[in-house]
């Protein structure tokens, strides 16, 4: 007696990659499944790193507290009964600590977890990418994850100093004993900051690629970039410390006139394979002369695969004559040839 499948066999897919919608839809599911999968195990992971540690990397706890330890102990509270040279929060709800470490195990996940759910979108997005497309999403892609790594360094350095600054505002007559879930709140939301923004240049980039910003144009828009950038920063910064806003604004400069020099390469390359091809003096505006024997459509070297084969023609449907109109039966004819009798007020022929 065989036992009935309980697997769902799957079916090979086409060679174009194309899908119903149902199939989409199941195709998603499966991959949402392997991400979350994939964070979840991140985050067990950074949950027991919390505290444990694992040669030669310090705890997690202690690399998420790092930057306030590196504020002098005189602008630091110091706990009676404790180590002198002990660097500790205050917890003051009994929730606080379990909190804490939920956010920062979740946030170890997700970078731990990064190549699954990465490898997932990517799976999910490149079937209806050609190949072309597709080397340019792996370019922009890694650049985007080098530029967050960068600016999320950055921060965690610059927050220490933020720190000081602002800490040691009180001088002596103050002392500090931050909250974890407020401290760690705010170093995650630097983090952040700091890594989104640093993916500036990326999008400029990408804008003069695809030809919607010029050289010329992001080069006469320095002085007010510039402008923006540093009130920008002065407005995203949650501690509004001048050393981290002076950081990210100088940094964001930078990367903006980095970006303004990619262009400008860009820009010279592109204009000598118009001028190569005879294209150099047209406007946007104005349209190529067409080829004065131009060869029929589909019958072309295609030699790209960036290109689809040329469909076939349809075959015509024959066209159904409709149907004749009902036709209603005419009524019936009488033959009596008797005249109907006359009535009793029937005066005759008047005439």
């Amino acid at each position: 007696m065989r036992l009935p499948r309980l697997r769902r066999r799957r079916e090979p897919k086409p060679a174009d990659g194309t899908m119903t919608l149902m199939e989409h839809l199941y195709e998603l599911r499966r991959r949402l499944f392997f991400a979350v999968l994939g964070l979840f195990i991140g985050t067990v992971i950074g949950f027991i790193w919390y505290t444990v540690t694992i040669p030669p990397i310090p705890t997690l706890g202690d690399i998420m507290i790092h930057p306030y330890c590196a504020v002098p102990a005189q602008n630091r509270a110091q706990f009676v009964g404790g180590d002198a040279d002990a660097c500790q929060l205050l917890a003051t709800t009994p929730f606080s600590i379990l909190q804490v470490r939920l956010k920062s195990a979740l946030l170890a996940g997700a970078v731990l977890s990064a190549p699954i759910w990465l490898a997932q979108l990517w799976g999910f997005v490149t079937p209806a990418l050609y190949s072309r497309e597709r080397k340019f999403a792996v370019v922009f892609v890694a650049a985007g994850s080098i530029l967050f790594a960068a600016g999320a360094v950055l921060a965690y350095v610059v927050v220490s100093e933020g720190l000081t600054v602002l800490l040691g505002l009180g001088g002596d007559t103050t002392t500090s004993a931050l909250d974890p879930d407020a401290y760690f709140s705010f170093l995650i939301a630097m983090l952040l900051i700091f890594g989104v923004s640093f993916e500036l240049p990326l999008l400029l980039v990408m804008l003069n690629q695809v030809g919607v910003l010029s050289h010329a144009a992001l080069a006469k828009a320095r002085r007010y970039a510039f402008f923006g950038l540093v009130v920008f920063a002065g407005l995203v910064v949650p501690g509004n410390d001048p050393i981290t806003m002076l950081a990210l604004a100088v940094s964001l400069c930078i990367f903006y006139e980095v970006s303004v020099q990619i262009a400008r390469v860009h820009d010279r390359r592109k204009a000598k394979r118009l001028a190569a091809a005879g294209l150099g003096e047209l406007s946007d505006d104005e349209a190529s002369a067409l080829p004065a024997d131009p060869a029929p459509v589909g019958t072309a070297d295609v030699t790209s695969d960036d290109y689809a084969a040329p469909i076939a023609d349809p075959t015509p449907i024959p066209r159904a004559d409709p149907p004749p109109p009902p036709t209603r039966p005419a009524p019936p004819r009488t033959t009596d040839p008797t005249p109907p009798p006359a009535r009793p007020d029937d005066l005759g022929d008047a005439t």
